[in-house]
This record gives structure tokens, C-alpha cells and sequence, in this order.
């Protein structure tokens, strides 16, 4: 493996974190509105799905998780997840993107409609500052291409 000197930096991606209060029991009691909005969001971002949305109800777990449901869509650009808990009338939603920033506001009143919300608690979280702008490491194919050494000769070469 070689390494490329001397390469810059940018930030990696933006994770936005929503805590919300106050929030209809049915509307976060429901798969249906969980799995919505796992769906919908990512398109009215820009973003792309990889996989459809998984929603799973989730039982008691303890004292504190009497019960909801837990949903994730992965994006190319990351990943989406909510976690209702409907007998606390709460949610907590993940937004997070390598597009290198998410529309705050869009998102929390996207949220605040879905699941009428009292109260929101935000947190933004730049990602990976210091991430590399461009591959540090030389793949072998462009390797060989620097060489002068053509991709498909190699690989005839090795069988």
C-alpha cells in the first residue's frame, strides 16, 4: 500500500439529533407514520435509499422503555433511525449525512407535524473535521496505471 502526502482536509458529514416531548400517543404508537416518515424524509432531503425502512415494535424492556417502535432506513449518504416511546410521549429521531450538512430546520418541523410535538431538544454535530479531501491510500489499479502498466495486463498476469 502507498500513501499520498500532503492531502487537505473537509468535514466528513453533519449529524443532526432530535429529542422530541409532548407527543401524540397515537401518531407514535403507529408502524405506519414511523415507517412514513423513514420513507418520505429521505427523498425530501436529496438523500437515497439504500434499503426500504425497517420498522420494528419494540416490548418493555425496563422501567424506563415501556414499549414503541424502532425504525432505520440506511442512505447512501448514512442513515436515518427514530425510536418512538409512545407512553412517554417522546422520540428520538438520528439524522445523519456525508453530504456534508442537513436542513435543521426542515427536519424539526418535519417532526413536529408528524408526531405533533410540544417540545423539541436539537443537537448539530459536524462530523469528521479533519477528513481527508481525497484517497490517501493509492489503490492498486491506479497504482498500476501510474506504472504505466495497464489493469487488465496485470490481472493476466496473475492467472
Amino acid at each position: 500500500m502507498e500513501e499520498k502526502n500532503g492531502v487537505g482536509t473537509t468535514q466528513f458529514g453533519s449529524h443532526l439529533t432530535l429529542d422530541g416531548y409532548g407527543g401524540d400517543f397515537d401518531k407514535l404508537n403507529n408502524k405506519e407514520i414511523v415507517y412514513k416518515c423513514l420513507d418520505e424524509l429521505v427523498e425530501k432531503l436529496g438523500m437515497h435509499k439504500l434499503t426500504e425502512p425497517m420498522v420494528v415494535e419494540c416490548g418493555a424492556v425496563n422501567p424506563k422503555d415501556s414499549g414503541g417502535f424502532s425504525g432505520f432506513t440506511m442512505i447512501i449518504e448514512s442513515h436515518i433511525s427514530v425510536h418512538t416511546f409512545p407512553y412517554r410521549k417522546f422520540v428520538s429521531v438520528d439524522a445523519y449525512t456525508c453530504k456534508g450538512s442537513i436542513d435543521k430546520n426542515f427536519v424539526i418541523d418535519y417532526f413536529k407535524e408528524a408526531f405533533d410535538l410540544k417540545e423539541v431538544e436539537v443537537n448539530y454535530i459536524v462530523r469528521g473535521k479533519k477528513f481527508p479531501a481525497e484517497d490517501i491510500v493509492v489503490k492498486k489499479s491506479e497504482k498500476t496505471e501510474q506504472e504505466g502498466i495497464g489493469v487488465m495486463e496485470l490481472q493476466a498476469e496473475s492467472i
